[in-house]
């Protein structure tokens, strides 16, 4: 079974308590949960990993090189300016889907630069925990494409 790399940024592990008005009440767990229930019915398995430290993500990235057959990422506050992600990203040969809970663009003018866009097959922002499952569709259909 191909496996979908999920990697999450700096504080999405507060997710459900950080400011629900902007990123909803659903915590990280639910987030997984639907994510992994979402690349069952796919036919995927779901890995996931949450990180606060930009390096951690680097070498989540790199560890799924060769191993997962994409990656569905929300780089938190490291999309703005985390070179070293863009990198990591740019050398995985897989789709790459950044997913947003709140729409970057609707906010803070330092929020709507993403130095991961460029080298991510496709950006789904605004929808909430929703985003997450259309990015495992258009994984597979990607991958099935």
């Amino acid at each position: 079974m191909a496996i979908i790399s999920l990697l999450h940024g700096p504080n999405l592990n507060l997710l459900g308590t950080r400011e629900p008005h902007v990123y909803g009440t659903d915590t990280l767990d639910d987030v997984v949960a639907v994510t992994r229930a979402a690349a069952a019915a796919a036919g995927f398995e779901l890995e996931s990993f949450q990180s606060n430290h930009e390096g951690a993500l680097v070498d989540a990235i790199q560890a799924a090189r060769g191993r997962s057959a994409a990656i569905i990422v929300n780089p938190g506050a490291f999309t703005h300016y985390a070179w070293s992600i863009h990198d990591a990203l740019r050398s995985f040969d897989g789709p790459i889907v950044e997913v947003h809970l709140s729409n970057p663009n609707a906010r803070e003018p330092w929020r709507h630069t993403s130095v991961v866009a460029p080298v991510a097959t496709g950006s789904i922002t605004g929808l909430g925990i929703h985003g997450y499952e259309l990015a495992v569709a258009a994984v597979a259909r990607r991958l099935a494409s």
